[in-house]
């Protein structure tokens, strides 16, 4: 029986992650977090059974406390009851799904305490990768990617370590605008980018994907994840989300991880590697699909990936800036207090005029945010 624990088990990937636990009948919820959904939450505490809990707001744990009273379940509240659950003694492994850099401090405590980490938060790579890689190497623990792309490149170089990789190809599907002009984007609503085509998100993850923010963090994550340069990371349009990445050899040989637009699929890889288990989900039949096809990326129209590459060619604490201007941004559109574009515009903005930190701790990574924050708060 592994024991596992859960950031964000409210969330998509917390939800799902649940759903592989329900399947597979041989892992065990030690402790988990939520955010604000607590009818949500005790369904699950009651059908899972954990020791320890955490939510955000205290207000929303004393409620908590008194409706799972007859549990003996500790619930906890805050950061501190974040960084609980992260470092859950019971537990061996911590699957990070909460949104955002609200993941670094829990995620660090879980290192520390000899946890393999099956990551879903990709802040902390972006933000914290040059803090997190050595110290993950310090403590002799895995990072396990849950993200489907980084599963799939994680998955084609199985047997391949030895080898040396000349380029990772980045699928990217390409997001509900794709194909459409600048202008045609200047009227599209919330509700329109809330449309992905392929895959079932949150909110947040489905706007990154409908401005390539998201495409643009990926290519953070994966340089941190697999040791590779910026130069060597392309990114490529794959509409039907069909191939998930690629990695491409010095021979100039191509492997590639492919499947259904399912998360459940990289969620079950991680908890279980190195070992696959039976996943009830359809298969692709290649006769009725007929075609993949492939195009490059409108960078023109979709600032946010090169936007994402300046920052991390810049380094230091400019893909926090990136990242937490893209946050505060999103939340602006998402309260329909700005329209699209403006997103990209305020991340680029916040680029050029933030104070530069070469080589931050977690601290100034952590101010760097609340002072991109703060920018855009007292502007909007």
């Amino acid at each position: 029986m592994k024991k596992i624990a859960i950031l964000g088990s409210t969330g998509s990937i917390g939800t799902q992650t649940l759903e592989v636990v329900r399947a597979q009948g041989d892992l065990q919820v030690t402790a988990m977090a939520a955010g604000r959904n607590i009818d949500l939450f005790e369904q699950q505490i009651r059908e899972f059974l954990p020791k320890n809990v955490a939510v955000w707001e205290e207000k929303d744990a004393q409620d908590l406390r008194t409706r799972v009273a007859d549990l003996g379940v500790k619930v906890h509240s805050g950061m501190d009851g974040l960084i609980e659950i992260a470092a859950d003694p019971d537990s061996e492994i911590l699957v990070t799904a909460v949104v955002g850099m609200l993941g670094l401090r829990p995620t660090i405590a879980a290192i520390q305490s000899g946890k393999n980490i099956a990551l879903a938060n990709k802040e902390t790579l972006v933000t914290a990768g040059h803090l997190i890689m050595p110290m993950a190497k310090e403590y002799d623990i895995q990072i396990l990617p849950v993200d489907s792309e980084h599963s799939a490149i994680f998955q084609s170089l199985n047997g391949e370590r030895a080898n040396k990789i000349e380029k990772i190809l980045l699928t990217a599907s390409g997001g509900p605008f794709r194909g459409r002009t600048k202008a045609e984007l200047e009227q599209v609503t919330l509700e329109d980018a809330l449309k992905h085509p392929n895959w079932a998100m949150g909110k947040k993850i489905t706007v990154d994907s409908a401005t390539l923010v998201n495409k643009g963090l990926e290519v953070m994550e994966a340089k941190w994840l697999f040791g590779v340069e910026l130069d060597q990371i392309q990114v490529v349009v794959q509409p039907q989300s069909i191939i998930h990445s690629m990695v491409q050899y010095e021979d100039g040989s191509i492997i590639a991880q492919l499947g259904t637009p399912d998360m459940r699929l990289p969620i079950q890889y991680a908890l279980y590697y190195p070992k696959r288990r039976p996943l009830d989900d359809k298969r692709l039949d290649f006769a009725k699909l007929g075609s993949i096809t492939f195009e490059e990326p409108d960078t023109d129209t979709f600032r946010g990936l090169p936007l994402a590459y300046e920052a991390m060619t810049k380094g230091g604490n400019m893909p926090t800036v990136f990242n937490a201007a893209n946050e505060a941004a999103v939340a602006l559109f998402l309260q329909k207090k700005i329209s699209y574009l403006q997103i990209t515009q305020i991340i680029e903005e916040c680029m050029n005029h933030s104070i530069f930190v070469a080589a931050p701790n977690v601290e100034q990574i952590l101010e760097t945010e609340v002072q991109v924050r703060e920018s855009i708060e007292s502007r909007w």
